[in-house]
C-alpha cells in the first residue's frame, strides 16, 4: 500500500485546468521514453510543455510526445525562439499553418533574439490571438539590452502584450538561468521584480521563468505557493512542488501559521 501523508497542513494548491500556480517545464530534446517516464509521474502538476526555442524542428519522436501529453492533459507549446525564426524569414502563415498541424491550442510570441519592435511582437500577438491561447515574452536574450530596459518598459511591453490578446506574459530567463530579469551571473534583478510586483499588474497573468532552486524559492517565498513558473527542467518537477508546499527547507517554515513548540518542551 502506498503511504500517504494526509495529516499535515499545507498551503492550498489550485487543481488542474489551473488558472494559477501553473508550472511550465521545458523539453530540451530529451528521448522520448525518458521523457515519457518523467511526464508519466508529474504529469498532475504539469500545466505546460515547450519544446525549447527549436528543438521540435530536429527532435525525434515529436510526435509521440505530444500524443503522451494530451493523454496525460498537459498542453504544450513551441519555443518563441521557433516563432521569431518564422519571422525573420517572413514566414508567419507558415507558422501559423505549422501550429495547427501539430494541433496547438497554444502559442509563444517573442522578439528575445531578433530585431522585432515590441509594439510589432504585440501585432502578432493579437492577430494569434484569434486562433490560439498567446503566451507572449518580455525581456531579451541579449544580457546588455535587457540590463539597459528601464522596469517602466518592462511594465509597459507587459501590458501591451495583455492588451493585444496575451493571456500569460513570461518573464525571460533562459534556461541557463541568465538573461532578462537575472544578471550575468544568474543573480536575480530584485528592483526590477519588485517594480513589476508592485505595478498593479495581475500576477496571475505572469510567468516568471525560474530553472534554478533558488528563483523557484524566492517567488514561492515573493507571490506565495500558486505564482506561475516555468522553464522547469523535468527532474525537477517534484521538487519544485515541495518548494511550493513548504516541504524544502527553503519554504519549510513560510506558510507555518505560528511555531509549534516541541512536545518535549510543553508545560
Amino acid at each position: 500500500m502506498e503511504l500517504r501523508l494526509t495529516d499535515l497542513e499545507l498551503p492550498d494548491r489550485s487543481a488542474k485546468p489551473r488558472a494559477t500556480g501553473v508550472t511550465m517545464v521545458i523539453d530540451t530534446g530529451v528521448p522520448t521514453r525518458y521523457f515519457a517516464d518523467l511526464i508519466g509521474c508529474s504529469s498532475d502538476y504539469v500545466d505546460f510543455v515547450k519544446f525549447g526555442w527549436g528543438t521540435s524542428v530536429v527532435s525525434p519522436g515529436l510526435t509521440e510526445k505530444i500524443s503522451l501529453l494530451r493523454s496525460a492533459n498537459v498542453d504544450f507549446y513551441f519555443g518563441g525562439t521557433l516563432f521569431e525564426k518564422y519571422i525573420l524569414q517572413d514566414r508567419f502563415d507558415q507558422f501559423r499553418e505549422m501550429c495547427r498541424h501539430f494541433g496547438c491550442t497554444h502559442v509563444e510570441v517573442s522578439n528575445g533574439t531578433i530585431d522585432l519592435a515590441d509594439d510589432e511582437k504585440s501585432k502578432y500577438v493579437n492577430e494569434l490571438s484569434n486562433d490560439f491561447i498567446v503566451i507572449s515574452e518580455v525581456g531579451s536574450k541579449n544580457q546588455m539590452k535587457s540590463e539597459n530596459m528601464a522596469p517602466n518598459k518592462w511594465i509597459n511591453y507587459i501590458n501591451d502584450d495583455l492588451s493585444a490578446g496575451a493571456t500569460l506574459v513570461t518573464l525571460e530567463t533562459r534556461e541557463s538561468g541568465h538573461g532578462g530579469i537575472c544578471r550575468p551571473n544568474g543573480e536575480l534583478r530584485f528592483g526590477l521584480v519588485e517594480e513589476i510586483l508592485t505595478s498593479g499588474i495581475d500576477t496571475s497573468s505572469l510567468l516568471f521563468e525560474a530553472p534554478s532552486m533558488e528563483l523557484q524559492s524566492y517567488f514561492v517565498r515573493r507571490v506565495g505557493s500558486n505564482v506561475n513558473l516555468g522553464n522547469i527542467a523535468p527532474t525537477d518537477v517534484i521538487g519544485l512542488e515541495t518548494i511550493r508546499l513548504g516541504l524544502r527547507s527553503e519554504t519549510l517554515h513560510e506558510f507555518e501559521p505560528v511555531d509549534v513548540a516541541s512536545p518535549f518542551t510543553r508545560k
